[in-house]
């Protein structure tokens, strides 16, 4: 995974509304953050490593991982 060097986006990143969904739970939860410019349209990370990786998702890769997500496609079982 690439480093964030982009200056304009770390600064999206630090000041996003980061939310946890309703659904999570202690053991697995992610945070979602819209962003206001720029190539990346949302923001994901781990909740419980807020410092950690940060995935980048434009409008269309966001649609598609929530149309897999619920269908499925990331099921471990």
């Amino acid at each position: 995974m690439n480093e964030i060097r982009n200056t304009s986006v770390l600064a999206q990143l630090a000041d996003a509304p980061w939310r946890t969904s309703t659904r999570s739970q202690t053991s697995n939860c992610v945070e979602v953050a819209p962003l206001r410019n720029g190539p990346a349209a949302v923001a994901l990370r781990d909740s419980k490593d807020r410092g950690g990786p940060v995935l980048l998702f434009n409008r269309a890769g966001w649609l598609g991982f929530i149309s897999g997500a619920k269908n499925g496609q990331f099921d471990l079982n």
